[in-house]
């Protein structure tokens, strides 16, 4: 038990989400609440805690020993977990939720901001009308460009390896439904192409630079949406359409459906990557301690 959060009656959080990928909000500056990943497990539990895809703490960058190194050029650090507690590189939905929150509390101007996070620092746009653009790097497509498949019961896909700072694997398929439940993690092979597992997308197209996804997400299962997931399927879809911003010269735009709502994608010449989206933060309380501890 931590001793520092012994001596607390109450915690306090807030609950957000970014086209439906919901999260606990942990408001921490000084990095003195200690999570253990069955902590995170019960927040984020639908029935017995607060429920959520994954849990965003806020620490500032100095405070925390993975993130000194950013303290000069963000000042805020975004210690994401997923829902089963463990530790993900970036989330990109949360980190538009993250900074919606900062602007909300006051800890950050509306506008343009720096979140670091375990997958390097972001540049976050926080508009008044809602959304948030968050530029998110430029992605990898690491080997084998072939090979890859992607399964879900009797059904078998290839897949596209693309990095978003978190490992995806990309499959067009006919129909959404085709991908099951996801429940459970879908079979990807070979293996050793992901040993930290990985993210699935299943896409299918909806018109011209219009594509929608289903995800299932590593430690989390299946999400209502995913940032990274997004940004990596508008990268495979662009090459499969033979577009590359790095060719042509010209930035392009894909709109990604998600079954909880819709996000804009942009891949810059130079290969960076703007996603679009809403972000909202919904409520707040305090959890009890005593509970979290128990």
């Amino acid at each position: 038990m931590d001793p520092v959060n012994d001596t607390v009656k109450g915690i306090r959080f807030l609950k957000g989400h970014g086209t439906e990928n919901d999260f606990v909000i942990l408001p921490d500056p000084d990095g003195l609440l200690a999570l253990s990943a069955p902590q995170v497990a019960r927040l984020c539990d639908r029935r017995a805690g607060i429920g959520a895809d994954g849990v965003l703490r806020v620490v500032r960058s100095a405070a925390h020993p993975e993130a000194e190194r950013y303290a000069a050029d963000a000042e805020w650090f975004m210690d994401y977990r997923n829902s089963d507690g463990s530790i993900a590189e970036m989330c990109g939905n949360g980190v538009r939720v993250f900074a919606r929150y900062l602007v909300l509390a006051g800890l950050a101007e509306q506008g343009d901001l720096a979140v670091a996070t375990r997958g390097g620092v972001k540049q976050v746009h926080v508009s008044a009308d809602g959304d948030v653009t968050v530029r998110m790097g430029r992605a990898a497509l690491p080997g084998p460009e072939t090979g890859i498949e992607v399964a879900v019961g009797a059904h078998r896909w290839p897949a596209r390896n693309v990095n978003m700072g978190n490992p995806h694997a990309v499959a067009f398929v006919a129909d959404l439904a085709d991908a099951g439940t996801l429940y459970d993690a879908p079979e990807v092979t070979p293996a050793a192409v992901y040993p930290e597992g990985v993210n699935v997308e299943f896409v299918v197209d909806r018109a011209p630079r219009h594509v929608a996804l289903r995800v299932h997400e590593r430690g989390s299962g299946e999400t209502r949406s995913c940032g990274t997931g997004a940004c990596a399927v508008m990268v495979a879809t662009a090459r499969r359409d033979g577009v590359d911003p790095a060719v042509t010269g010209e930035p392009v735009t894909y709109t990604v459906d998600v079954p909880g709502g819709r996000l804009v994608i942009t891949e810059r010449p130079d290969g960076e990557i703007e996603m679009t989206g809403p972000a909202v933060v919904l409520a707040e309380g305090e959890l009890d301690a005593s509970w979290l501890h128990a």
